[in-house]
C-alpha cells in the first residue's frame, strides 16, 4: 500500500527508487506491449497520475515539469531514468537477475520490462 518494491524470490529485498523513477517503472509494468520513447508524450497523463499517487510533494507544477521532461523526445531524461532504475536493481541483485526488471529494447522500437506479469503482486492497486 505504500508502493514499495520487494523482490520476494530474493529474500524480500527492497528496491529503493525515488517516486519519479518508481512511477516510470510502474508505467512500463502497466504496458507489457512496451512504449516507444518518442511516444512517451502519449502517456503523460497516465505517468502524472501515478507520480501524484507516489510523490509526497503537493507542488503540482513541479510534478508536471518532471513528467514533461521525461516525455520530451529532445531531452535525455528518459534514458537517464532507465539507467538509474537498472542501477537500483543491479545494486541489490546480480546484473543477470536484474535483466527482466529493466526497461529495455532496441533503439527506436518499443521498450518494455520483460518480467512475467504473473510474478507481480500489486497490493497498492497501482498497476
Amino acid at each position: 500500500e505504500d508502493f514499495k518494491i520487494f523482490l520476494i524470490d530474493y529474500n524480500n529485498i527492497e528496491i529503493k527508487l525515488t517516486p519519479l523513477y518508481k512511477s516510470l517503472f510502474f508505467l512500463f509494468l502497466r504496458h507489457p506491449e512496451g512504449i516507444v520513447f518518442k511516444e512517451l508524450s502519449d502517456y503523460t497523463n497516465e505517468l502524472l497520475a501515478i507520480y501524484r499517487k507516489l510523490s509526497p510533494s503537493r507542488d503540482y507544477t513541479l510534478l508536471i515539469e518532471s513528467v514533461h521532461r521525461i516525455a520530451n523526445p529532445l531531452d535525455n531524461s528518459i534514458n537517464e531514468k532507465c539507467a538509474r532504475i537498472r542501477e537500483a536493481f543491479v545494486s541489490q541483485i546480480s546484473e543477470t537477475l536484474a535483466e527482466p526488471y529493466c526497461i529495455k529494447g532496441r533503439s527506436g522500437e518499443r521498450k518494455r520490462i520483460h518480467l512475467n506479469r504473473s510474478m507481480i503482486i500489486d497490493e497498492g492497486n497501482i498497476l
